[in-house]
């Protein structure tokens, strides 16, 4: 067994970790955005061309990362996003990351795209976990998959609403990657160049689920077994705010809308309704010439004025990025790439890996700047590219 803590030093050491273990067409499809990855590259760059200034001389013997996010206090300021491939780069990965979120204190959240059912996840992974809704052709199949939702006993509901059309990804298309599975020679051939995937993930699949991971918690269509029909997976592009509105009068519990990039959207979601927005580029996969969201995050911010929860996502890969974040006003910083490679590289373990790396570096960053408590950040510790504080 790899020791985890001297093999993966940073988030980069999984990735590459992941790279080696699966083919060539799922690290692509975790790994790439879309087009030309200008979105992707930008979400990085942005968050490292923002600096964090020192205040010295305060006593940070003590530090403490915990926050109070919709309520409920948690141990750190972030959140797992929904990641579609989890089930299929670790058997079964969504209920380890369910498992190494509850045991970081901090909350999951469930892909639509998911291949465990959602309340096996809620059993057996524990802790707090939350559920993605990506709305698809069929209305009023998407509202089923609320409802069930709902009665396994999901805390908060978090409503995609920037991925309505299908992605422009060319490596999909060179890599023959389909979701559900579809054998070609190609990825076949890829499979077979990685053993430990084929045998440890697909096979685990087979000898106890009798074949490849499917869509489990999409709602039957037409009679067609869950998941089984890629009619399913068409995105529904006349969704609109009265869908919003339909899902607060449904919904009695958290509602999120994430994939929010302007104020003006900010304050309607908060007209109608919504617990918190998530300000997101969806990872650079939905918009290639999408802002990346940590530069659009103060504006959005001052719109919402307290009256919603803020969270940020999309390019996250260091604990003083996630800092940033937050001192630039997001109550709390939603990661999605990070933990999904770990979980790739060593399931839960991997995963728990991840959020201990960036534990860490959360409570050696506030150290540095002289910031004992997640409460104490503010804009006075940024430094933008301009040179400004604000």
């Amino acid at each position: 067994m790899t020791d985890l803590s001297r093999a993966a030093l940073d988030i980069e050491d999984l990735r590459l970790m992941a790279r080696r273990r699966l083919p060539k067409s799922l690290f692509d499809f975790i790994d790439h955005g879309s087009e030309d990855d200008v979105a992707l590259r930008n979400n990085r760059a942005e968050i490292e061309r923002i600096k964090l200034r020192t205040r010295v001389l305060n006593d940070v013997s003590s530090r403490d990362p915990a926050i109070t996010l919709l309520g409920m206090p948690q141990k750190l300021p972030l959140v797992i996003g929904p990641t579609g491939p989890a089930g299929y780069v670790w058997y079964r990965g969504e209920t380890a990351l369910a498992k190494a979120a509850a045991k970081a204190g901090i909350p999951f959240t469930l892909a639509s795209t998911s291949n465990t059912p959602m309340e096996t996840i809620l059993k057996e992974g524990g802790g707090r976990q939350w559920y993605q809704l990506y709305v698809w052709r069929d209305l009023e199949k998407s509202v089923q998959t609320v409802m069930r939702a709902r009665e396994a006993g999901f805390e908060t509901l978090v409503l995609t609403v920037d991925s309505t059309v299908a992605y422009n990804r060319k490596w999909d298309v060179q890599n023959d990657a389909t979701f559900p599975t579809r054998f070609t020679a190609r990825n076949v051939w890829d499979a077979l160049q990685h053993p430990r995937w084929l045998i440890g993930t697909v096979g685990r699949y087979v000898r106890a689920e009798g074949g490849l991971p499917r869509y489990v918690n999409v709602a039957a269509l037409d009679g067609v077994p869950l998941g089984q029909s890629r009619n399913h997976l068409v995105k529904n592009d006349t969704m609109t705010w009265d869908f919003l509105r339909r899902l607060r009068d449904i919904w009695p519990r958290k509602l999120i809308v994430k994939g929010i990039l302007h104020p003006a959207d900010a304050v309607k979601a908060a007209d109608y309704g919504v617990d918190a927005v998530i300000v997101s580029n969806h990872g650079g996969i939905a918009n290639d010439s999408a802002p990346a969201p940590i530069a659009v995050l103060p504006e959005i911010v001052a719109a919402a004025n307290k009256r919603i929860t803020v969270i940020v996502d999309s390019g996250f890969r260091r604990g003083s990025d996630v800092l940033k974040g937050l001192a630039l006003g997001a109550d709390a910083v939603m990661i999605g790439r990070a933990t999904l490679y770990g979980v790739a590289a060593a399931g839960e373990a991997g995963a728990s890996r991840a959020l201990d790396i960036l534990d860490a570096e959360i409570r050696r960053t506030m150290g540095a700047m002289g910031c004992s408590t997640i409460a104490s950040l503010s804009r006075d510790f940024v430094m933008t590219p301009s040179g400004a504080s604000n």
